[in-house]
């Protein structure tokens, strides 16, 4: 990996340490929530609804709650007795009240609404014999007809939430006037685009651990992840407790990528568990249960238009969209619509926009974010839209792109508002040319571009270029502690989650740059759990070093202030007067003493904005196709970014590269199928397909340094999912080129084999 670095005085910050938490856990030493021990623990399984959509006419665990092992089957007739109703999971992000009709039950009531939903909870003495009082369970259900697909939108559908229309309600983002620019343009091109079903598949699937303390009347919770504090405070009022009367534990994370961490019913049902039974309470989720039962993701399409001058200059970007929200609408399950009508413009000088996009319940899993949500479909839709345009103009695909950036005199660049959210955002600087022209030399494009469409070797070669921004940093504010320890050295608190971005390595940097003292002198990082602040805001929209590294600054400011403060008094003199090196905390006239003496001083620190940061970049791709199979190879993928000051190098690296390959993965294998009854068809790794470590040798990563960002005192842009975003459209846009002889032309994803394989057919076939 490239780094073009700025001058700087720091000696951390910009530096490629290698992630110290990888050490624990290269050496077996990770603690992951199944790792917890704890004496007695009881194993926790849930019995899931079998059907997609249906009444609840009964549910009869008396034969399993007689079953050897068992401590309790929990239904739902034994939370509304024990709570007076059953309590309902809010949502975290896109709050308002119309959608309220739509949210989800801590466990099924009166009716399912997908195959997965939790009807009860087996509480045993192991999980094998809790799974063996499953079948005791008689559950009747009445049967109804399953909405699977996007025909819940239309008359006579079955409807999901009482007599409630199946659409949930419309997003809307706009900008200027889309209809005037529409009316005499010379150049207007319309196409359908879909992105498929799928998700994020962590290596550690979800876990908890729940222990009611009876004496204290206080809960422990752990395996929290993601946002602790908030999903802390909808248990506490789920459970009628006061706040600090639960403590949620941040366990070792096999990753997060969006969908760890937000409240589902399991957070409610294990902890009411332990409290019901007065025990402590495991569950475990299997990988059959996660594809099943976790959130899922994308899921959506678009009707995009788009108007030209005929010199490719974009005059305005309409579309008409939907996207399946599965069941319910779950803690942050709007995310992703709202981000595809905001964000469907991408880097690009487009003055005239509308989107619309529809919010459709169907008999699926519940959706919600997965890296880069609604972005990754947004770019597929308009660079798959831009490269047909190009073609149909006569201008080539990089100048059409080039001449339609956002210019670094133009920014911020304001992007649509959206409604009813009334959600509005601008850019914050950056130079789109410089990292596409720099994606382009990297990438050797005009030798590359004798390839296109040319078949070698009986595989169809073609190649494609796209631009990207990604929003991030997000707000409101974020909380940091620094504590000096007996030896010395500084423990770091924060409330940004460790979901395996490398925090810990990254805010060690930050802590010990900021006090001017060798990284071995920062103790120890704490982060996520609530017993280490009063309040934290979590890790999610690539926040975590922007918002919890300014806070740790933050806070490293206060703690030489406090630090002056104490050794004046001791010493007697003002606290101007005193001067802190790394060796010693010194006064006039030589006197000093060892920061191990000031041991015990504690100090806050928080970093407050609601100006979100944007980083950009240009990806390019070379494929090869084999039209007997219809296999896509990746040649050659090489990604560009400017992600203003990089704090480290190498974790930066291994986030882009991460979010490539699950990019990768989304584009050309990865689908969550389900049957016209709502059953899902591919429940297991052997059917739902993953990449795996050989299927992409070749991805080249470049960042860059070229526009720090301007809300921050870091200068840091959020970076964890910018190498996901625009990996469909550029794939997608390679396969076009390298079949452009057979006119092939990909609308849907995932461009599996078979898709690709009937696509070149279909243009073989003779017309009728």
């Amino acid at each position: 990996m490239d780094i073009a670095h700025k001058p700087s005085g720091n000696r951390l910050i910009g530096s490629p340490v290698e992630r110290v938490e990888d050490l624990r856990f290269l050496r077996g030493r990770g603690q992951y929530v199944d790792d917890v021990p704890r004496e007695g623990a009881l194993h926790a399984v849930v019995l899931r609804s079998s059907i997609a959509h249906g009444y609840i006419r009964g549910v009869d665990a008396s034969a399993a709650r007689r079953r050897p092992g068992v401590h309790a089957v929990l239904t739902a007739a034994d939370v509304a007795q024990s709570l007076g109703a059953v309590p309902i999971i809010g949502m975290r992000q896109e709050l308002l009240p119309q959608y309220a009709h739509f949210q989800q039950a801590v466990i099924a009531h009166d009716k399912v609404r997908y195959v997965g939903e939790p009807l009860a909870l087996v509480v045993a003495d192991s999980a094998a014999l809790a799974e063996d009082a499953l079948d005791a369970i008689a559950v009747d259900i009445e049967a109804l007809p399953a909405v699977a697909s996007r025909a819940a939108s239309r008359a006579g559908a079955s409807l999901l939430h009482g007599e409630r229309s199946n659409l949930v309600g419309t997003l809307t983002a706009s900008l200027g006037n889309a209809k005037a620019a529409f009316k005499d343009a010379p150049y207007v091109r319309r196409e359908r685009f879909e992105v498929q079903r799928h998700t994020g598949v962590p290596m550690e699937p979800r876990g908890l651990l729940a222990e009611w303390d009876e004496r204290r009347k206080h809960l422990t919770v752990s395996g929290a992840a993601k946002v602790p504090f908030h999903n802390r405070d909808i248990l506490a009022a789920h459970l009628g407790l006061a706040g600090d009367a639960i403590t949620m534990i941040e366990s070792d994370i096999g990753g997060g990528f969006g969908l760890r961490g937000e409240y589902y019913p399991e957070d409610f049902l294990i902890p009411f568990a332990a409290r019901h039974l007065g025990r402590a309470v495991k569950w475990i989720e299997d990988r059959r249960e996660h594809l099943l039962a976790t959130n899922h993701s994308r899921d959506a399409e678009c009707e995009l238009e788009i108007a030209c001058d005929r010199d490719g200059t974009i005059l305005g970007l309409r579309g008409r969209g939907a996207v399946d929200l599965g069941a319910y609408v779950r803690t942050n399950g709007l995310t992703a619509a709202r981000n595809i009508a905001q964000v469907l413009s991408g880097p690009y000088r487009i003055h005239n926009i509308q989107a619309d996009i529809d919010l459709l319940v169907t008999n699926k899993t519940p959706s919600g974010t997965y890296r880069g949500p609604g972005r990754f479909e947004a770019d597929f839709f308009r660079e798959r839209l831009f490269d047909i345009a190009a073609r149909e103009l006569g201008i080539d695909r990089v100048e059409f792109r080039r001449r339609n950036l956002v210019s670094e005199a133009e920014m911020p660049w304001k992007l649509p508002t959206v409604m009813p959210l009334n959600i509005g955002t601008e850019t914050d600087n950056g130079d789109y040319q410089a990292t596409l022209d720099r994606c382009l030399a990297e990438f050797g494009w005009a030798g590359k571009s004798k390839l296109q469409g040319r078949l070698i070797d009986g595989r169809y070669h073609g190649i494609a270029v796209g631009c990207y921004l990604e929003g991030g940093g997000t707000g409101p504010r974020e909380n940091a502690r620094l504590a000096l320890t007996g030896d010395g050295r500084v423990d770091v608190f924060i409330g940004s989650s460790g979901i395996g971005q490398g925090i810990e390595t990254v805010f060690a940097q930050i802590a010990a740059d900021a006090l001017d003292l060798p990284m071995d002198r920062i103790h120890a990082v704490m982060h996520g759990s609530t017993t280490h602040l009063s309040r934290g805001y979590g890790s999610f929209s690539s926040r975590s070093t922007v918002m919890g590294g300014s806070a740790i600054l933050n806070a490293a400011e206060n703690l030489k202030v406090a630090m002056r403060e104490t050794a004046a008094k001791r010493f007697g003199c003002a606290p101007a007067d005193i001067s802190i090196a790394a060796e010693a905390i010194v006064a006039p006239g030589g006197k000093s003493m060892p920061w191990s003496a000031l041991a015990g001083i504690s100090v806050e620190g928080t970093h407050a904005s609601n100006k979100r940061t944007y980083s950009y970049g240009s990806h390019a791709a070379h494929v090869a196709v084999d039209p007997g199979t219809g296999y896509v190879s990746l040649i050659d993928y090489v990604a560009v970014e400017d992600v203003g000051r990089i704090v480290n190098p190498l974790t930066l690296h291994g986030q882009c590269m991460g979010a490539i390959v699950q990019g990768l993965g989304g584009t050309l294998l990865e689908h969550l199928i389900h049957d016209d009854e709502g059953q899902l068809l591919t429940g297991s790794l052997a059917d739902y397909l993953m990449p795996s470590a050989g299927d992409f040798p070749v991805i080249r990563a470049f960042a860059l340094e070229l526009r720090p960002a301007p809300h921050n005192p870091l200068g840091a842009k959020g970076a964890g999912e910018g190498g996901i975003i625009p990996v469909g459209g550029v794939i997608a846009n390679a396969v076009a080129n390298a079949l452009s002889s057979l006119g092939v032309e990909p609308r849907v994803l995932p461009l599996s084999p078979s898709r690709v394989w009937e696509l070149i057919q279909e243009k073989r076939r003779p017309m009728p």
